[in-house]
């Protein structure tokens, strides 16, 4: 992608202006000291280490991906390096716990740094994404010498981590799987099966790989509530365990992320938690990995609109329909021309607004973790219920429109590599893919957290909404928003009905109502960005009309989009369902 370093104005806006930062962690006691200026200061300094040694690697990395000979897997050129210097500056153990050398920071802080990765190096990003869900997890579900055993050394990035679920047969029907465990009568477990679409499955980054692994013991219960969950180590006791690659997928996109066939093969391993309790341990992994696909998404929307905003003020075509605006110039820049504004504002307000949503599900995670009293961190917890399969789904589905429009906006060298636009879709293409696709999340979110979690209701997540529209009056766009929310309560009510009679309705309505649920959430994180915007501030008045102008833009050229949704999910099953298979 062009070589533009990150919107840093924008992400130290959304902080500490529109989610107020400090008064965020003053409420969080484990992190009641953190002040703006340290924020600030580290998310400054990850930029501008990810732009001087990750960036330069991204058009190669995609070029030349990963390679494997004889069951070792080489990274794209330059990626050891980075890794170990990434890992030498702290920036892997950001968000450790310090009894672990890690330092302490917020969570946020470790988004932020995910994000950067992707927006500098997309195939670079997965390699410490990913471990620090594995560190989590054995944080919170091992037993205390596995956690002894292998957290200080992925919390410092010495060590990485891999979730392994999906086999050859069953995808994302997890209770299909065949992998098997059987007890060797010593604290250990053979582990037998084979794995696909491992992301980071092998590599020569670091010594050691420690895998989560999904399987069943002997006469475990069918289906998800016989599956168990293990540790499996490429190297244990120092001697290389039987967890080999296969092979490694050839990809349309993210090709400097090794995508592996892992067999396992007798391979030793021990057990994380209850037996037949592995599916709801790794569920807290699995969301935190929607979360950062969702996170990743919105990163390449941003790189894009900022690559395709470059061009377009610098790529000269034709002349304005209403006079030259540059006559001392051949033609003017295409960026005059209202096609190509339409197609940047549509970036600008999908990817700043995707932007917002992350950083607003972020401080929704610390408060569920973090916060002082029981009732605060419950209704925290279930809005972030509510919002991850939107922020997974939405987000990266709005990527591919977005990263789209910016090879549009290049015209003929949008196509071409050497201009980056091209690599950004294709990378987009596959974070609506892994980690669920769209339909998985949207039933997950309609059918499991809408209707059987919060019994047909938005719960917490409309309280917080309603309230900004109440406390805001003169918002200019309180009032619209007022009715999408009471539009959004019906629209449950109505699916739920038909949903009663017909369980295909749920199916039918699904993915029409989680992008649905994702424009609104958009227009309501914009009219809060207007609202902090009209008070101004440091960042120059530009900055703060643009926010207000785009949000103009959003809520009369995008937000209406949400209708469309709803003629299309209240149409009923019977116009997908009533076709016979032999007349397709």
């Amino acid at each position: 992608m062009p070589m533009i370093p990150a919107p840093i104005k924008d992400i130290q806006f959304l902080a500490e202006q529109l989610f107020n930062l400090e008064q965020h962690y003053q409420n969080l006691p484990k992190y009641d000291d953190l002040d703006a200026e340290t924020f600030e200061t580290v998310v400054d300094e990850a930029s501008k280490f990810l732009f001087e040694f990750a960036a330069p690697l991204n058009r190669n990395a995609d070029e030349q991906g990963c390679r494997i000979k004889d069951g070792h897997v080489t990274t794209p050129d330059g990626f050891v390096e980075l890794y170990k210097n990434y890992c030498e500056s702290g920036w892997v153990s950001l968000d450790g716990n310090p009894e672990y050398d890690g330092q302490g920071l917020p969570y946020w802080l470790q988004v932020i740094i995910g994000e950067l990765n992707t927006y500098y190096c997309p195939g670079w990003s997965n390699y410490p994404g990913l471990t620090h869900g594995v560190r989590e997890l054995l944080e919170h579900f091992a037993r205390e010498e596995l956690e002894k055993m292998f957290v200080p050394k992925l919390t410092t990035g010495e060590w990485t981590g891999t979730m392994c679920l999906t086999e050859p047969h069953c995808g994302t029907d997890l209770g299909m799987l065949t992998t098997n465990a059987v007890p060797n009568g010593d604290d250990t477990y053979q582990i037998t099966g084979t794995k696909i679409f491992i992301t980071s499955g092998d590599h020569g980054l670091t010594e050691n790989i420690i895998h989560l692994v999904l399987a069943r013991l002997p006469d475990a219960p069918k289906g998800t509530k016989g599956i168990s969950l293990f540790v499996v180590p490429k190297f244990m006791d120092g001697e290389r365990n039987n967890a080999w690659p296969a092979s490694i997928e050839h990809k349309m996109g993210l090709n400097g992320s090794a995508t592996c066939v892992m067999n396992f093969d007798d391979a030793k391993g021990y057990l994380v938690g209850e037996e037949n309790k592995g599916l709801n341990i790794m569920f807290t992994m699995m969301n935190g990995a929607r979360l950062n696909t969702g996170i990743q998404g919105m990163a390449v929307s941003s790189a894009s609109y900022l690559g395709a905003l470059e061009y377009a003020k610098d790529r000269l075509q034709m002349r304005s329909l209403t006079g030259a605006k540059y006559p001392e110039k051949a033609a003017d820049p295409i960026i005059v021309h209202p096609d190509v504004r339409r197609m940047l504002l549509t970036q600008k307000a999908l990817s700043e607004g995707n932007r917002a949503l992350t950083y607003f599900t972020t401080q929704q995670i610390e408060i569920s973790k973090h916060a002082k009293d029981d009732l605060t961190r419950k209704l925290a917890d279930a809005k972030v219920s509510i919002l991850t399969p939107i922020v997974k789904a939405f987000m990266t589905e709005t990527a591919l429109e977005v990263t789209n429009l910016g090879i549009q906006v290049f015209g003929g060298h949008g196509y071409i590599s050497e201009h980056g636009m091209e690599q950004l879709y294709r990378d987009a293409k596959i974070f609506t893919l892994y980690e669920g696709t769209t339909g998985i999340q949207a039933l997950d979110l309609l059918g499991r957290k809408i209707m059987q979690f919060n019994k047909g209701s938005l719960g917490p997540l409309a309280d917080e909404i309603n309230d900004f529209i109440q406390n805001n009056p003169n918002n200019p766009y309180s009032e619209e928003l007022q009715e999408y929310m009471q539009q959004w309560q019906e629209i449950i009510i109505k699916v739920s009905k038909k949903s009663m009679a017909n369980m295909d309705e749920m199916g039918a309505a699904s993915v029409d109502f989680l992008m649905y649920s994702g424009y609104v959430l958009l227009a309501f994180l914009w009219a809060q960005m207007h609202e902090s915007a009209d008070k101004g501030g440091r960042f120059g008045q530009s900055f703060y009309n643009g926010k207000k102008k785009t949000c103009e833009f959003y809520f009369k050229r995008i937000l209406p989009r949400a209708q469309l949704h709803v003629n299309t999910m209240l149409s009923g099953s019977d116009n997908l369902m009533q076709m016979d298979e032999s007349e397709f």
